[in-house]
């Protein structure tokens, strides 16, 4: 239970009383949110304003704790019991990529390839999108970091339930804070419904900018889409170029030293 529940029973039971006794009220202390289970989600919906009419990134009000790294949510995310998907895993998979990225990629879930491996997109959807990213000069390994809405394969790599994704959502929301992402771009309907908190359409929420805690957030198509319908390349292109002018808005330099990998 946490402090404020403890003082909201403390209250009643309280006024439930004899008021006249004048007791007063105890401290409750608040435990370290070390990974965020305790900390509600970001209030975003998909009616919020635009990125461009918000206000200056300020990323998240919470300090980060202490002891919170990427090796700590990843020992977490490994030992993690909170779901079903935990039952049936080969590997949990937290993400990769650059500890300060100028990006950090979202997507739905680990896939086969990606259970086998312990590594985000790495089959056919993944090459698709290191391909999409080096387009506008972005690679996992020196300025982009890549993560999911889950870190479990679900089963046939069916779309993750509620109770699931919300099991999960701490773990990512701790990579956020701990990332510090310029930008967020979506790959999905999954992955831009749960970070907005919304059950818009991916057809609503593509092509415009979100604020996510002060971070400029867009939804695009998820790479496994266009494998499969390749009519939306092009409009998944328009996203991209879309998101890379806002992003050397924010980062002229996010892109020096880029080297497009082979």
């Amino acid at each position: 239970m946490l402090a404020t529940d403890k003082k909201n029973v403390y209250t009643l039971l309280k006024r439930a009383s004899d008021s006249l006794l004048g007791y007063a009220s105890p401290e409750f202390s608040e435990p370290e949110p070390v990974f965020y289970d305790d900390i509600s989600a970001s209030s975003v919906s998909a009616g919020s304003p635009p990125a461009s009419q918000a206000a200056p990134l300020s990323h998240f009000s919470e300090p980060v704790h202490e002891g919170l790294t990427f090796a700590s949510i990843a020992q977490k995310i490994g030992s993690c019991t909170r779901c079903q998907l935990c039952r049936r895993r080969t590997n949990a998979v937290p993400g990769m990529g650059a500890e300060r990225p100028a990006v950090l990629v979202v997507g739905e879930g680990p896939g086969a390839e990606e259970d086998m491996q312990g590594l985000p997109f790495v089959g056919p959807a993944g090459k698709l999108l290191d391909k999409m990213l080096a387009a506008i000069c972005l690679d996992r390994e020196q300025n982009c970091y890549i993560a999911n809405i889950v870190k479990c394969r679900p089963p046939d790599n069916r779309t993750p339930l509620p109770e699931e994704a919300d099991a999960c959502i701490s773990f990512l929301e701790a990579q956020i804070r701990l990332l510090k992402p310029k930008m967020i771009l979506a790959a999905g309907r999954t992955a831009g419904q749960n970070l907005l908190k919304t059950d818009a359409p991916l057809s609503r929420l593509r092509g415009q900018f979100f604020d996510y805690n002060g971070i400029p957030l867009m939804v695009t198509y998820h790479p496994s889409a266009l494998l499969r319908d390749e009519s939306l390349k092009r409009p998944s292109w328009d996203d991209l170029k879309m998101f890379r002018a806002r992003l050397e808005e924010i980062d002229p330099g996010y892109a020096a030293g880029f080297a497009k990998r082979s």
